[in-house]
């Protein structure tokens, strides 16, 4: 099956017409798929993508060039003129990186997008920020609710909203700016939490880390970029939203909906917190002595937390999903290579 093909199929939103557009972080999961669903919404217009790592998978008729956001941004980057601009340019994994990495991308990141779009007269910046602005929360959160941020990452992406929120403010009146808030995101070429599950229900060696009720919110990548789409057709000013599906999906939800999907066993084993938290610990030892792994407490920390995220804004505004999570999976699945989730 070709994989590539089968990504032309995005749901039927009704977006804006594009004439220019650059991708900073195009090369990324979510950029790569958004570039695409630009080409064929927009087959004749002019699409660049400006990172410093080679694309999940490219996309014809797009533009690659090499730009890190960390340094300034030449005006004439893209050519003369005005650009729709999507900043998705950040160190994102977590754990992963140190504390002063998030900070030392993430924000200068934002400011020379910001002063980018200035020197070009752009108007309209689409911004992916975080569902990590919250902070870990067994609470629903909506975009009412106050960020309160527990992480590097966290933070270093709620200053980089602010950041463009100063750039729309200095003229607000002609700058229009859609922040989104994504919670985990899954999909072809992910390479991500969802992938590595996929993996190991496929071998049977998942088991729930202290529960089986953690809400894991959650949302597909083709919906996401079609929600992206029609809130900037519609953002005036400032449009700040999160995404993820409104269902309060919980860990044996996903799994079973995996297992369905692929006919994978389903797991049953719950393993108290506190020993895999030892297990974490063990491999952090090992990794010291030099014995690479990303197996951690802070990981372990992670899959046992909720990330109850509400997508309210959407929900207020009609947006209408084109899937849900087993749709997702089943599309995902049928759309890589081979039928592993890949």
């Amino acid at each position: 099956m070709d994989a590539l093909a089968e990504l032309a199929s995005f749901p039927n939103v009704e977006t804006p017409k594009i004439q220019r557009a650059v991708v900073f972080g195009g090369a990324g999961f979510i950029g790569s798929h958004l570039l695409r669903r630009l080409r064929d919404d927009n087959p004749d217009a002019a699409l660049f993508c400006a990172d410093i790592a080679e694309p999940r998978f490219r996309v014809e008729g797009v533009t690659y060039l090499r730009q890190d956001v960390r340094e300034p941004i030449p005006a004439n980057l893209c050519g003369e003129g005005e650009i729709t601009i999507f900043n998705f340019a950040a160190i994102h994994t977590t754990p992963g990186h140190e504390e002063w990495e998030y900070y030392g991308a993430n924000v200068p990141g934002a400011t020379n997008v910001s002063r980018y779009a200035t020197a070009t007269g752009s108007k309209r910046i689409i911004f992916t920020s975080s569902i990590s602005v919250y902070g870990a929360s067994e609470t629903p959160r909506d975009e009412n609710s106050r960020p309160e941020p527990d992480s590097a990452y966290g933070r270093s992406k709620l200053m980089a909203e602010n950041i463009h929120r100063l750039w729309q403010e200095e003229d607000p009146e002609k700058r229009d700016l859609t922040v989104v808030r994504p919670a985990v995101i899954y999909g072809f070429t992910e390479n991500g939490n969802f992938t590595r599950l996929a993996r190991l229900l496929a071998k049977s060696r998942f088991v729930y880390p202290g529960r089986k009720d953690t809400i894991k919110s959650c949302g597909y990548v083709k919906d996401l970029v079609g929600s992206m789409l029609y809130m900037a057709g519609r953002a005036r000013g400032v449009e700040t939203y999160n995404f993820c599906y409104p269902e309060r999906y919980t860990s044996e939800d996903i799994c079973a909906a995996f297992c369905e999907v692929a006919s994978y066993p389903e797991p049953k084993r719950v393993v108290p917190i506190e020993l895999m938290l030892l297990g974490g610990f063990g491999f952090e030892v090992l990794n010291k002595a030099g014995l690479k792994t990303t197996v951690n407490r802070a990981r372990v920390r992670k899959l046992f937390h909720s990330t109850n995220i509400l997508p309210a804004r959407l929900q207020q505004v009609g947006f209408k999903y084109a899937y849900d999570l087993r749709t997702s999976l089943s599309d995902w699945r049928q759309s890589s290579p081979n039928q592993d989730f890949a």
